[in-house]
């Protein structure tokens, strides 16, 4: 796969693959299995300091579009969690991603501290988890200030490059990625999933999710994704892992042209196997063979949206 290895901030990646945090759970085998199948990189469950059970059942629904979720952020907790992620890395070198999520500064802080003693290559601060608005209310990632807060604290004592995980569920998101650029993210990943949503049992007269509502993914949020993604890339100046919807190599070509470094596939899981990561690998390349690019930094990226007198660039 010559033509599909990159480079993601100092590590060496044989495909710009990457399996999103909770997709294949949380054990070693799990994410194991997603890197043997194609995944250049995997990212952890998000783990919290101490383990959760998440929302009692129905959490997650499919229809016509995608899926419904609401999880909860069940995991673990970080210390069950990172010894997951060190027995994976006894057996394959893939870099991992430890995505953690938190409420306060200092609990993130605490968070990273743990991190920083594990094998972990990146650290991704999940700032945009849509699953937990009846505990936690507004995402974090809604307010630019506590964004920064939270990413300039953390910058302080972390080992590890810094992901910031943002939601597309806010007015400007321009505002809040040049927000933890210039707080020392290296990098964003985006977009976590939409919402939230609602989907009713028409025959039980109530909402399907035990939570009444959750967050979309698959299909039906690519054209967000797209948008949202060529919207910060035309902004920043560091890298972007893009995500949603991401089910065929023609989608992960369609983000990376949007401005993305790397490309998440999560609910592709679901539609075509875990054999989706080899599949989409072998997509990508008949396409780039077809139109003569030769590696991924030769696919042209869309022209950006801004001009110099645009607000973004006034925020620079």
């Amino acid at each position: 796969m010559e033509m599909l290895r990159t480079e993601f901030l100092g590590k060496k990646v044989s495909s710009p693959l990457v399996l999103p945090a909770g997709v294949m759970g949380m054990s070693f085998s799990g994410l194991h299995f997603s890197a043997i199948s194609g995944a250049g990189v995997v990212t952890s469950k998000s783990l919290t300091l101490n383990s959760r059970t998440g929302h009692k059942g129905p959490v997650i629904a499919e229809f016509e579009g995608g899926f419904i979720n609401a999880m909860g952020l069940c995991n673990p907790g970080i210390e069950e969690g990172l010894a997951e992620i060190n027995e994976f890395k006894k057996v394959c070198d893939k870099p991992v991603i430890v995505s953690v999520f938190a409420t306060s500064t200092d609990d993130f802080i605490k968070l990273t501290k743990y991190v920083n003693t594990s094998k972990g290559d990146f650290l991704e601060l999940n700032l945009s988890c849509p699953n937990v608005f009846d505990e936690f209310g507004i995402p974090l990632a809604a307010s630019k200030e506590k964004v920064a807060e939270i990413i300039a604290s953390v910058k302080k004592i972390s080992k590890l490059p810094i992901i910031a995980k943002l939601s597309p569920n806010v007015y400007n998101i321009s505002e809040i990625a040049l927000s933890a650029e210039k707080a020392g993210a290296d990098a964003l990943c985006l977009i976590n999933t939409v919402g939230p949503g609602m989907l009713i049992d028409k025959k039980m007269v109530k909402p399907i999710l035990s939570n009444r509502t959750g967050g979309l993914s698959g299909p039906c949020v690519k054209p967000i994704a797209l948008r949202l993604v060529h919207e910060v890339y035309s902004c920043v100046n560091i890298p972007i892992i893009g995500m949603g919807g991401i089910t065929y190599g023609d989608d992960a070509i369609e983000i990376i042209m949007a401005g993305a470094t790397l490309v998440g596939v999560g609910t592709a899981v679901h539609y075509r196997g875990i054999e989706v990561f080899s599949k989409i690998n072998e997509e990508m390349k008949i396409f780039m063979k077809e139109e003569n690019y030769a590696n991924l930094n030769e696919i042209p990226k869309l022209e950006k949206l801004w001009t110099k007198d645009s607000h973004c660039q006034l925020q620079k």
